[in-house]
């Protein structure tokens, strides 16, 4: 009766808010509509109205894939200190970088169905209906990590909202093994991510035992620098006491993996180059061009670019503790990584091919329509989320025992 109780009356929560709010919901579901479009078109006519082609199979979708599972994977930056070392000003937040990544994990799985040419068979994977191949596939591990860190990811938060907006402490023999398991897993979703391109044996840019610590380094980069961002926006806007101790710390962590990241780049530079076998041919199409053929080369140094100063700007402590330059950093991270492990992990993968031949892949306006329709759809459950979460967190609404809670003034129904 409880659960249904607070479901219902959070249900209601998200329909009213400011008229900011409501502009943003509507300007977000506008642009899930034109996805959509497009998406039926690329259903009906298949992935031939896409880019890509047999020689380069992965292309946007997969890239941003990618990504957005290493977005997720960061929510560990900020539980660890929260819950390891008892750090309150990251406790404070935690909750919500928890919902930061059940967000990225369900934008990263739609961005896996944008990628299916017949999603409708999606079903041979589902146990008992058809076969997962668990533990053969490294696709079904992926699968079983992937829904596993979702789970993982809204169970404890909504378990803690839940107890707040009854009024009560969050049960520690419930929360706290599933927060120190969210830690393993963590790591675990982005390993096993990198694993899938790393046991391609034909696909020699892939084949790399370092790919999965980048993947790691790059992704405890990309992810917290989202959540600076977002979380000085809500400071703002929804008046969420978020402490900039709290965020400086989150940049200290950052400054540590984006030289990890730097490095173990240049440790693979060195071996590929130094090396000069046959396979330097696709990071010297990604580096320098190939034949002729340079679709990534300004793309690719742009983002070493990016890395390069965000590097520097969250290295120096006087930088990395203010807020214009930790924002300008955050910016050039997010960017950055997003081209070094979108395009620039996916493409050059393919390129040559086993045959030889070179295809140069660049997305067209229907993987673009299609992709920022998804990026919608996570930023609008995100801020369904928020929506509920915060005025929880705040004590605006909370459960009384004889009266239905009160909306602060803030989010009344806006009137016509």
């Amino acid at each position: 009766m409880k659960a249904w109780r607070f479901f219902r009356e959070t249900v209601q929560m998200v329909f009213v808010g400011t008229r900011a709010y409501t502009l943003w919901c509507a300007f977000l579901l506008a642009v899930i509509g034109v996805g959509i479009a497009f998406y039926l078109k690329q259903l009906d006519q298949g992935l031939i109205v896409t880019s890509m082609r047999d020689q380069v199979s992965w292309g946007l979708y997969i890239g941003n894939f990618t990504y957005l599972v290493g977005v997720a994977a960061a929510a560990v930056l900020l539980v660890i200190p929260a819950y390891i070392y008892h750090f309150d000003p990251i406790k404070e937040i935690v909750v919500l970088g928890e919902l930061l990544a059940a967000s990225a994990i369900i934008t990263a799985l739609l961005f896996v169905l944008a990628d299916l040419g017949r999603p409708d068979r999606f079903w041979h994977m589902i146990p008992v209906i058809g076969i997962l191949s668990f533990p053969d596939s490294l696709l079904a591990w992926d699968v079983v990590v992937l829904n596993g860190y979702l789970v993982l990811n809204t169970v404890v938060p909504i378990t803690i909202l839940v107890k707040t907006y009854f009024g009560k402490e969050p049960s520690r023999r419930l929360v706290i093994p599933l927060v120190l398991l969210s830690i393993p897993w963590a790591v675990g979703i982005h390993t096993v991510t990198a694993f899938l391109y790393n046991g391609l044996a034909a696909r020699p840019f892939w084949n790399a035992s370092i790919l999965a610590p980048r993947f790691l380094a790059s992704a405890f980069c990309s992810g917290p620098a989202m959540a600076i961002l977002i979380f000085q926006i809500l400071r703002k806007t929804a008046g969420m006491k978020i402490k900039n101790e709290a965020l400086f710390k989150i940049s200290e962590l950052m400054a540590y993996s984006m030289f990890i990241n730097l490095f173990l780049l240049g440790a693979e530079l060195f071996k590929e180059y130094y090396s000069a076998t046959i396979h330097l041919a696709p990071m010297e199409y990604l580096y320098q061009g190939l034949h002729g053929h340079n679709a990534l080369v300004p793309w690719i140094w742009t983002a070493t670019a990016m890395n390069i100063t965000a590097f520097i700007l969250f290295l120096i402590p006087r930088t990395r503790e203010n807020l214009v330059t930790l924002n300008i950093g955050s910016l050039l991270i997010i960017a950055g990584v997003w081209v070094e492990k979108g395009l620039g992990l996916i493409v050059p993968g393919f390129i040559p091919d086993p045959l030889g031949e070179i295809y140069e892949y660049l997305p067209n306006s229907t993987e673009i329509a299609i992709s920022l329709g998804i990026w919608a759809c996570g930023l609008l459950i995100f801020t369904l989320f928020m929506r509920i979460a915060i005025p929880i967190q705040r004590g605006d609404f909370v459960h009384a025992r004889h009266e239905k809670p009160a909306l602060p003034p803030q989010y009344e129904r806006i009137k016509p």
